[in-house]
C-alpha cells in the first residue's frame, strides 16, 4: 500500500490515512460487539496497532527532518563551493537555471540583471550572442552559438565548448556538459593568459622565420622583393634596390608597388607599357607571371620577373642582363651586317658573271667570319656559365646550412624548394658547359682506360635515392670489363640515360643497367619499362631542347640525350635506341674493350652517405670569394670542425703560424687573387709545417691539367658546385691514419673520386 520509493512526506500522509481508517473500523466493531470481553479484547488490539503506527510515524518524522537538514547543508556547501570557484559555474535543471556563482552572473555587465534562477538555457545563449561586451562576434561565432543552443536541447552527453572574446582582450572558454540526471552544467573558464602566450609565441615564430627568409634573400645574387595582395612591400634584399636604383623610402616595408612602378616608368623604358598597379595585377592574374625588359638611359638592361603567389600576393626578381643583351645585340648586328653583305654579293653575282671568282672569295671570308662569330658565342656562353658556378656553390652551401637550421619549422619547405631551384639551375649550367665543350670539336675530351663496372656502380648508387623516391626498381648487372673512353663524359652520358629511364618509368616499374660483350667491343644497355618512344620521335629527341610528344610538360630541359649523342660522336662510340610506346625503351652505347689492368684500392665512400660522428678537425680553407668562404665555414662548423678561413696563401701561412701547428686538412680554391693559386697555398703550408697535410682542391676549373697537377702534388680535385654528400666522406677518408703502402698510392685513388 505504501511505495518505499515515494518521498517521506508522501509516505507519512498515506500512513495517517491508514490509521484513521483503522480507528473508524474499530469504533464500528466496538458498537457491534455483544460482550464486554470482546470489546476489551478489540480495544487492546487496536491500542497495540496505534502504538506501532505512532512509533513508525515518529521514526519517519525524525528521518524526514534529518534529510531536510542534510539537504539544506549540502545545498549550502554547494553554494559556498560554487562561490569560490575561479571560473563561472551554472547548473540548469530541466533547461532552467537553478544555481550559479557571482562570476557567471556578472561576467557580461549588460546581461547581469537577466541572469536569474529560472532563466532558460536557450535564452542565456541568446543573451550571450547579443551582449555588447563580446568582441569579434562574426558569422562563425553565430554558428557556434547556434550549435550550443541545439546542444542544450539535445539529450546527448557530449561535451561542447567554444571560445569568446570580451572587451579588454579577455578570453573565456564556454563549456556545457549534460549530467547523468539530465541536468546541464555550464562553465566559464578564463583562458586569457593562454591566448596571450600563444599569440606571443606565434609572433616570435613569425619574426624568426622572417629573419631566416630575409637571410636567404640577402645571399641570393638576384634582386628579390615580395609584395602583399594589396601591393605593399613585405620582404626584399638590398640587391633589389641597388639594381633598380630605388630611393630608400620606396623600398621600406609597407611601401606601395605603385610608387615603385612610377619610378620605373620615369627612369626605364619597358617592352610593354602598362600604366598603374591595376593593369599590372590584371595581367599577372591572367598569365600567372610577367616578364619585362627594363632599359635605362645609361644603357643598363634589367630582366624583371613578377610571379603570382598562392596568397594572391606576388614576388618580383631582377637580374642585370646588360652584358648578355649587349653581346646578343652585337651578334645580331654582325649577323645582320653579314646577311646584308651576302645579299649584295649575290645581287652582284647575278649581274656580273665575270666577277664570280671575287664573289666566291668574299663568300668564303664571310663564312669564316660567321663561324668565328658562332665560336665567339660558344666561348662566351661557356665563360658565363663557368662564372655562375662560383655563386651557386656558395648559395648551395648556405642553403644546406639553412636547411639544418630550419629543420622542424615551417621554413623547411621553403628552403627545400629553394634548394631544388638551385639544383635545377646547376644541372642546366652543367648541361650548357658540356654542350659548349662538345661544340668545340670535342677538344676537351681525354680518353683513358678504366673499369666500366666501377663507373656503372657509381651512377646507380648516385641515382638510387631518385629511383626509390619514384617507386622504381633500379638493378645493375656487374661487369669487370675495361674500356677506353673519356671517364667524365661517359659517366655523364650513363647518368643522363639512367635519369631519363627513371623519370619516364611509372611507379612499380623497373630500370636495368648491364653490358653485353661483342668481340672486341662491349655494348652498355639501359633498359626501362617506361612510356616508350614513337618512331617519329626517335631521331628528333637527340636535338637540343627537344622532347618526345608523349612526355608530360615540365619533364626536363631536353638536353640530356643531346649531350649523350655529341659525346658518342666525338669519342667514336655507337649510340643505339630500341623502343615501343607503352612497353619501354633500350638505349645502348657500344665502346671499345681494352686489356684489364690491376686496379688500385679505392676508398669505400658510399654516395650520399655522411658520417654521423662530429668532424673534430682543424680545417684550413683558402678561398678568395668571401661569400663562398663564409658558406664553407658555416657548413664545416656545423659538422663540428674548427675552421681557419684565409683568402690568400700569405694569410693562410699567417694563420697556421699563429696556431703553431699544422691543420688536419686543407680545402683550397685553385684561382685566387692575382697570380696566387690554391696549389701554391698547399705547397706553402706543407713546406712551413714540414708535413704532407691532406688537401682537397675545390674549383670551378675543369681542365685536365689541374687533375694531372693533383696527381703530382698529392691532392684531390672536386669541381664546383661541390656535392656535400661526397665532400664529407672524402674529408673523413683523407684524414684517417693510413699505413705507408696505402699512402704511397693515395693519389691514384683520389683521381677516381674527382
Amino acid at each position: 500500500m505504501i511505495d518505499p520509493n515515494d518521498p517521506l512526506d508522501v509516505q507519512v500522509a498515506r500512513q495517517a490515512k491508514i490509521i484513521d481508517a483503522l480507528v473508524r473500523r474499530a469504533d464500528r466493531q466496538h458498537e457491534a460487539g455483544t460482550t464486554a470481553y470482546s470489546a476489551f479484547q478489540s480495544a487492546i488490539a487496536f491500542q497495540s496497532q496505534v502504538w506501532a503506527k505512532t512509533r513508525d510515524l515518529e521514526r519517519a518524522s525524525n528521518e524526514l527532518q534529518m534529510l531536510r537538514f542534510v539537504r539544506e547543508r549540502t545545498q549550502k556547501n554547494l553554494t559556498d563551493a560554487i562561490s569560490v570557484m575561479e571560473g563561472g559555474f551554472a547548473l540548469f535543471s530541466d533547461g532552467r537555471l537553478q544555481v550559479c556563482n557571482d562570476l557567471f552572473g556578472t561576467l557580461l555587465p549588460d546581461t547581469t540583471d537577466r541572469i536569474r534562477p529560472g532563466l532558460k538555457i536557450e535564452e542565456y545563449f541568446d543573451l550571450l550572442a547579443l551582449s555588447r561586451s563580446l568582441e569579434g562576434l562574426d558569422d562563425r561565432a553565430d554558428v557556434v552559438l547556434e550549435e550550443a543552443r541545439r546542444g542544450a536541447q539535445s539529450k546527448a552527453q557530449d561535451l561542447q565548448s567554444f571560445v569568446i572574446e570580451l572587451t579588454g582582450d579577455r578570453w573565456f572558454q564556454v563549456s556545457q556538459q549534460r549530467t547523468s540526471y539530465d541536468n546541464i552544467v555550464v562553465l566559464l573558464t578564463e583562458i586569457t593568459e593562454i591566448v596571450r602566450k600563444n599569440r606571443s609565441e606565434k609572433n616570435q615564430l613569425i619574426d624568426r622565420q622572417g629573419h631566416y627568409l630575409q637571410a636567404a634573400f640577402d645571399n641570393i645574387s638576384l634582386g628579390i622583393c615580395t609584395f602583399s595582395r594589396t601591393g605593399t612591400v613585405m620582404i626584399h634584399n638590398d640587391r633589389f634596390r641597388e639594381l633598380l636604383g630605388l630611393p630608400y623610402a620606396l623600398i621600406q616595408k609597407g611601401a606601395s608597388f605603385s610608387a615603385i612602378l612610377d619610378f620605373i616608368h620615369a627612369n626605364y623604358a619597358l617592352s610593354v607599357d602598362l600604366d598603374g598597379l591595376d593593369a599590372w595585377m590584371a595581367r599577372l592574374r591572367k598569365q600567372g607571371h610577367i616578364r619585362e625588359t627594363l632599359r635605362h638611359v645609361s644603357g643598363r638592361v634589367l630582366d624583371l620577373h613578377v610571379h603570382l603567389l598562392p596568397d594572391r600576393g606576388f614576388l618580383a626578381d631582377i637580374k642585370d642582363t646588360t652584358l648578355e643583351t649587349r653581346a646578343t645585340e652585337l651578334l645580331e648586328k654582325r649577323v645582320e651586317e653579314r646577311t646584308s653583305e651576302l645579299t649584295e654579293t649575290n645581287r652582284l653575282l647575278t649581274e656580273q658573271y665575270e666577277e664570280q671568282a671575287r664573289v666566291e672569295e668574299e663568300l668564303r671570308v664571310a663564312k669564316e667570319q660567321a663561324e668565328a662569330a658562332v665560336s665567339s658565342k660558344t666561348r662566351f656562353l661557356a665563360a658565363a656559365s663557368h662564372d655562375l658556378l662560383q655563386p651557386i656553390n656558395a648559395a648551395k652551401l648556405l642553403i644546406s646550412t639553412l636547411f639544418d637550421m630550419a629543420a622542424g619549422t615551417e621554413m623547411a619547405d621553403v628552403v627545400q624548394r629553394l634548394d631544388k631551384s638551385f639544383t635545377s639551375m646547376e644541372d642546366l649550367l652543367h648541361a650548357l658547359l658540356d654542350i659548349s665543350r662538345l661544340e668545340s670539336t670535342g677538344t676537351g675530351l681525354t680518353p683513358t682506360d678504366f673499369c666500366l663496372g666501377t663507373l656503372i656502380q657509381a651512377v646507380t648508387e648516385d641515382q638510387a635515392p631518385l629511383a626509390q623516391k619514384k617507386g622504381v626498381r633500379l638493378r645493375t648487372v656487374p661487369t669487370s670489363l675495361w674500356v677506353r673512353s673519356d671517364q667524365r663524359y661517359l659517366l655523364r652520358s650513363i647518368q643522363n640515360l639512367v635519369v631519363n629511364a627513371i623519370q619516364y618509368t611509372e611507379a612499380e616499374g623497373e630500370v636495368l643497367v648491364g653490358c653485353r660483350r661483342r668481340g672486341d667491343r662491349v655494348v652498355l644497355e639501359v633498359w626501362d619499362t617506361g612510356i616508350g618512344i614513337s618512331p617519329s620521335d626517335r631521331k628528333r629527341i637527340f636535338q637540343e631542347f627537344t622532347r618526345a610528344e608523349n612526355v608530360p610538360p615540365g619533364a626536363g630541359m631536353g638536353l640530356g640525350l643531346s649531350i649523350v649523342d655529341r659525346t658518342c660522336r666525338h669519342l667514336g662510340h655507337t649510340l643505339g635506341l630500341r623502343s615501343k610506346p607503352g612497353v619501354g625503351s633500350v638505349f645502348s652505347i657500344e665502346i671499345e674493350v681494352v686489356e684489364k689492368r690491376e686496379s688500385e684500392a679505392v676508398p669505400a665512400l658510399a654516395v650520399g652517405s655522411t658520417p654521423d660522428s662530429s668532424l673534430d678537425l682543424i680545417v684550413l680553407i683558402v678561398e678568395n670569394d668571401k661569400d663562398v668562404l663564409f658558406a664553407q665555414t658555416r657548413r664545416l662548423e656545423s659538422w663540428g670542425a674548427s675552421v681557419l678561413g684565409a683568402r690568400s696563401t700569405a694569410e693562410a701561412r699567417t694563420l697556421v703560424a699563429e696556431i703553431g701547428m699544422a691543420p688536419d686538412i686543407i680545402l683550397a680554391d685553385y684561382q685566387l687573387d692575382g697570380h696566387d693559386t690554391g696549389i701554391l697555398a698547399i705547397r706553402a703550408i706543407r713546406e712551413d709545417t714540414g708535413l704532407n697535410v691532406p688537401a682537397i682542391m675545390i674549383t670551378a676549373d675543369r681542365r685536365v691539367s689541374l687533375v694531372e697537377a693533383g696527381e703530382r702534388d698529392d691532392f684531390t680535385v672536386l669541381t664546383k658546385p661541390v656535392q656535400l654528400s661526397r665532400l664529407r666522406p672524402l674529408i673523413d677518408w683523407k684524414t684517417r691514419t693510413l699505413p705507408p703502402p696505402f699512402a704511397a698510392t693515395r693519389t691514384g685513388t683520389d683521381k677516381s673520386i674527382a
